[in-house]
């Protein structure tokens, strides 16, 4: 079912969650020990690719997909159930990602011929969406494993239980679960221009969309104007949501907004940004297309890319 009409990479995952399933020890062994089960590797943080194959009418419909394991190969490679996480179903297959780490590079050993570990950044405009969607979700959530295989109360090492969703502290038994961190991103409007900024570690001349991350006792709102006032000195007047976007760098969910400011006196902060930059929405359809030398658009992937997008649409 869409719940929205827009879908921005690595949002979209196909799979039925069955989370109320993920305390059911024993149907969750069911799953590991059935032959159908498949399973999603992760190697270092990477994924399993293969090309794709083409589709009737002679063209590949994507470059990439995803390289699915039987999960019996996907157990043994992973040398511990510990190290693998229940992503859902796939029409009533489950469907698991395997969390595989160190050298060497497991498709040239155990894995080899069948497919081959990418950096999911550099591949996923090259993935079905589904696909980037899914392994997006694994990403996020090996990247928490690793952050929290002691205990932050007493220290004492953390065990996975509920298919991989929950870490509980062998010693003093307090729960972990996994944390997203929401950051809000939004490109300010006054009048017919946007504000675009820039930040000193970029590629030279590339503008992008505001951000910052959601502070303890903020609404989105709030945090979308504190940020556009510390970043470039301007007040918000208005905000609308746009859409969002999982981030699996590591945890973080995008919030794409739309914010009308209430003069265009901007000044960038030079700690965040170091330069900012009005565009009209001509000029900014023509830095999508890449026609403006000096400001260069952030890539495709990024919501950032899409907020610059429908706002030189009119939207």
């Amino acid at each position: 079912m869409t719940l929205s009409l827009i879908t921005n990479t690595f949002a979209g995952n196909p799979l039925d969650r069955a989370s109320e399933r993920r305390g059911d020890a024993a149907w969750l062994r069911e799953r590991l020990d059935d032959p159908d089960t498949l399973a999603v590797a992760i190697w270092n943080g990477k994924p399993l690719v293969e090309d794709a194959r083409q589709s009737e009418k002679g063209g590949p419909d994507h470059a990439l997909r995803i390289a699915y394991l039987p999960i019996g190969l996907a157990r043994e490679v992973a040398g511990s159930d510990q190290r693998m996480l229940f992503l859902g179903l796939w029409k009533g297959t489950a469907v698991y990602a395997v969390d595989l780490e160190g050298s060497p590079d497991p498709a040239e050993g155990p894995l080899n011929g069948l497919g081959r570990f990418e950096d999911l950044r550099m591949i996923a405009l090259r993935l079905p969406g589904a696909d980037a969607a899914i392994l997006a979700t694994a990403k996020a959530m090996f990247e928490w494993r690793r952050r929290h295989g002691f205990c932050p109360s007493c220290g004492q090492p953390t065990i996975a239980i509920d298919g991989g969703w929950k870490r509980v502290c062998e010693a003093c038994r307090t729960e972990h679960f996994p944390r997203t961190d929401p950051v809000v991103i939004m490109l300010p409007t006054f009048g017919e221009r946007c504000l675009l900024g820039r930040q000193a570690i970029w590629p030279k001349g590339m503008y992008s969309a505001l951000a910052g991350f959601l502070e303890p006792g903020e609404s989105i709102e709030e945090a979308c104007a504190r940020e556009i006032k510390e970043e470039a000195g301007l007040t918000a007047v208005s905000v609308r949501y746009h859409s969002t976007q999982p981030w699996p760098y590591p945890s973080s969910l995008m919030i794409g907004l739309m914010a009308e400011v209430s003069d265009d006196r901007a000044t960038p902060d030079q700690t965040e940004l170091e330069a900012v930059r009005w565009f009209t929405r001509e000029e900014t359809r023509a830095m999508l297309r890449g026609e403006i030398p000096d400001a260069k658009a952030p890539g495709a992937l990024a919501i950032a890319y899409q907020l610059i997008k429908a706002w030189s649409e009119g939207g």
